[in-house]
């Protein structure tokens, strides 16, 4: 089977998303199956490599150092070329064209749903609640240009089921057990704290350096912060005066690895993330997670490895004391991340790309 994944907003530090498209698609190739990856760059480019045929197309820059593919109908000219079974979309924007290409082309279509357009626009604009009739009606017209529809929590499967779309299928992602594992150590004086993601207004970092600054009057604490982007220089400001550390986007997930183990404790604050993958790493390496007590991220937690709180700076702060006066707390987390393995999801991915037609009509989740 030839499988095209295609995404937008896919750069060297797009975090999830690229590790999410990434995984399952040396997934595939390891199935035995033919992958093709079609992203925005700044030229067309073409090249085969160990990931298979790799094609970027013209993208125009937008927020956090992305970009978008301008015209759809670069897309539509590649997938007339390149003829593939079936189409996984990781995009709600210009990529969508693909579900249109398929169904005109008796190929199979995927919406893989990273985010929900609702929440997400609510988190991160002022006025991004008064979208919401316009965003229904979009998702509308997104789930009839697709077969199924992936959701990655039960958190992101209510964006479609609350308008009576039910043709879509819960698959949670999964986290490398083997570069993400507890490391030897040996407690200090000091907590440590960390944060890794994305440093934007949806993820809601400034919450947890204004929750460091409540902490700091009465605990020895550190944050740890790994990641980038467009709220940095204000962050920076923030934390004057704070034990805080930047560390910028880490490319070498082994050390990111290194570095969560390390932690005592883990961040993950935004209200309106679909799933968390930065929890399962922190999880895997043992490091309890808390969570903003909305969104799809406490869906991940389970008794003892993390605690899922208001997503201010009290909450989180006092999600931490509480937290610490736990037991056991790095074994629980350990044996959460071990349920979610990459290899699990691959399948349930590849059961959605081979699915016969009579399948996915008969197919509610």
């Amino acid at each position: 089977m030839r499988i095209a994944q295609l995404a937008n907003f896919y750069t060297p530090t797009s975090g999830g998303l690229r590790t999410a498209v990434d995984t399952l698609g040396h997934g595939y190739l390891a199935s035995g199956h033919e992958r093709i990856l079609i992203v925005p760059g700044k030229h067309r480019t073409e090249a085969d490599t160990e990931a298979g045929l790799v094609i970027t197309l013209p993208g125009v820059p937008v927020s956090g150092g992305y970009r978008m593919v301008a015209r759809p109908s670069h897309v539509r000219r590649e997938l007339d070329r390149l003829a593939p079974d079936s189409v996984e979309v990781s995009d709600k924007a210009t990529m969508l064209t693909a579900g249109d290409w398929a169904r005109a082309n008796n190929a199979r279509s995927i919406l893989f749903s990273h985010e929900r357009l609702d929440t997400w626009l609510a988190a991160r604009l002022p006025w991004g609640r008064a979208l919401r009739p316009a965003i229904e009606r979009w998702n509308r017209r997104i789930a009839a240009r697709f077969d199924t529809i992936v959701v990655t929590s039960a958190f992101a499967a209510d964006e479609f089921h609350q308008l009576g779309v039910h043709a879509t299928r819960k698959i949670a992602l999964g986290v490398d057990l083997v570069t993400f594992h507890p490391k030897p150590r040996t407690p200090g004086e000091t907590t440590k704290l960390a944060y890794a993601g994305r440093l934007s207004p949806e993820k809601n970092p400034a919450a947890v350096v204004k929750a460091v600054e409540l902490l700091a009057r009465d605990k020895n604490i550190t944050l740890d912060v790994y990641g980038t982007g467009s709220a940095l220089p204000a962050l920076r400001r923030q934390a004057a005066g704070l034990p805080v550390t930047f560390h910028g986007h880490l490319t070498s997930r082994a050390e990111l690895a290194t570095r969560l183990a390390e932690a005592d404790i883990a961040f993950a604050p935004s209200p309106a993330e679909t799933f968390g993958l930065s929890v399962l790493e922190a999880l895997a390496c043992g490091t309890p997670v808390i969570t903003a007590n909305t969104g799809g991220a406490p869906e991940l937690l389970s008794e003892g490895a993390g605690i899922a709180v208001s997503p201010t700076p009290q909450g989180l702060a006092d999600g931490v004391r509480r937290l610490l006066d736990r037991p056991g707390t790095r074994r629980a987390a350990r044996l959460r991340a071990e349920s979610f393995p990459w290899a699990a999801t691959i399948r349930a991915m590849l059961r959605v790309h081979e699915a016969t037609e009579s399948e996915v009509r008969g197919h509610v989740h």
